[in-house]
């Protein structure tokens, strides 16, 4: 199936590593015929670290989109009732922003858009990256795993010796998984090894 026509909503959370990963999907996404509306935490916006200035990310991603990033909760709220999205993609989601998710809280636009999007049935692919993912989030990780509606970019960890609760998408399936949830599927299979050339 083809993305053209299709309203997406992406949002991107302060996992800095992994942005370099991230846009070229989001690009992707615009080349099969997405109309992407940019979303951003706060912390996003405005860090700076060694992987980054947060507006020059800003600047990468309204120029690949041609529409202007939401950066308040009041810009996200139009996503339920005015804008409604085929699709909701939060690529990278932290460890922080996924155990705010599956406990219901909204205190960033990502998230309030998130979760109009669930309110209008449509459904929200998850691209994770969190160092805690098999340790205290855990729980929040299998919550939202089996909430109707929410699929997630097939993961796995990314350095099982040095960081063994870690788990990280493996990004370069996120336009699939958006086909797949935009048809009721959860592309499979969702446990992989994170990298493809992995012995």
């Amino acid at each position: 199936m083809s993305l053209k026509g299709k309203k997406v909503g992406f949002g991107i959370t302060g996992s800095h590593c992994t942005y370099e990963e991230v846009v070229p999907q989001i690009q992707k996404l615009v080349d099969d015929g997405a109309d992407v509306y940019p979303v951003v935490t706060f912390t996003v916006k405005s860090t700076t670290t060694r992987f980054g200035v947060g507006e020059d990310w800003i600047e990468k991603i309204e120029e690949i989109t041609g529409r202007k990033t939401v950066d308040s909760i009041v810009g996200a709220e139009p996503f339920g009732p005015k804008v409604q999205l085929d699709c909701m993609v939060i690529a990278p989601l932290t460890g922080n922003s996924m155990s705010k998710f599956a406990n219901a809280q909204t205190d960033s636009p990502v998230l309030m858009a998130a979760k109009a999007t669930l309110r209008n049935g449509k459904p929200v692919v998850l691209g994770i990256s969190t160092n805690d993912a098999l340790g205290l989030n855990g729980t929040n990780l299998m919550r939202l795993m089996s909430t109707k509606n929410i699929y997630f970019i097939p993961f796995g960890q990314d350095d099982p010796v040095k960081k063994p609760n870690s788990l990280v998408a493996r990004m370069e399936s996120l336009l699939e998984t958006v086909k797949a949830s935009i048809e009721g599927k959860q592309l499979q299979p969702v446990l992989v090894e994170k990298y493809r050339d992995l012995q």
